[in-house]
């Protein structure tokens, strides 16, 4: 991009909005995560864990992600951005919320059920692994693509992290493991959610320059 010494070139998403096979794995990528919202958000109500609750607001936030990502693909730049922006204070507001929740947890609430948190985490990992294994050759280019790398890259840190607390949780029997594990889901996002802002901005002022 004429003018910009700092954003990614916009050859690299030109080339993947009329790939095919990126479209393909947007798609897989879009139906998994949306199962999987609703098999964590099913695993966190009978299982009583914030931390399973968190992962699975934060496939649906992913999966609503990878929606806007391929309706934008082949778009202009600064479309691109916009959307990217969009989808940055989304993450922003759902680290928010978890946090929000994590702290009403802690003040009232109950030790998880390790085994089920455990298991789905592990599931979880296993479709998350395979989406960012797909997602891998195409983390770099826009602001786009970088939010859809960063979604998948979280989420199964995010699944590990889980893993870790249903752990903690069987021994020790408190809910702290979950609720710590809540708040590092969080921080997850938010870190990202600013990484994509920051970066979307960064586009929008570098087009608006190149129209003057």
């Amino acid at each position: 991009m004429p003018g910009c010494t700092n954003c990614p070139s916009d050859n690299v998403s030109d080339t993947n909005a009329i790939d095919p096979i990126f479209r393909r794995i947007l798609w897989i990528a879009l139906i998994s995560n949306g199962l999987m919202f609703v098999v964590e958000i099913v695993a966190s109500y009978f299982g009583d864990s914030i931390s399973l609750q968190a992962d699975a607001l934060d496939f649906l936030g992913d999966a609503a992600n990878y929606a806007i990502s391929l309706f934008v693909l082949g778009m202009a730049l600064h479309l691109r951005a916009r959307a990217s922006m969009v989808k940055g204070i989304t993450m922003a507001v759902f680290g928010l919320w978890v946090i929000g929740n994590a702290v009403n947890r802690a003040l009232v609430g109950s030790a998880p059920e390790p085994s089920v948190m455990g298991g789905i985490a592990v599931v979880a990992l296993a479709v998350n692994f395979i989406v960012a294994f797909l997602l891998y050759r195409y983390r770099e280019g826009d602001s786009n693509m970088r939010s859809i790398w960063l979604c998948s890259r979280n989420d199964a840190i995010g699944n590990i992290a889980v893993m870790i607390a249903a752990a903690g949780v069987f021994a020790t029997s408190s809910r702290w493991p979950d609720l710590l594990v809540a708040a590092i889901i969080a921080s997850l996002s938010l870190s990202a959610a600013f990484h994509v802002i920051r970066l979307a901005l960064s586009e929008m002022r570098a087009e608006k320059a190149n129209l003057v």
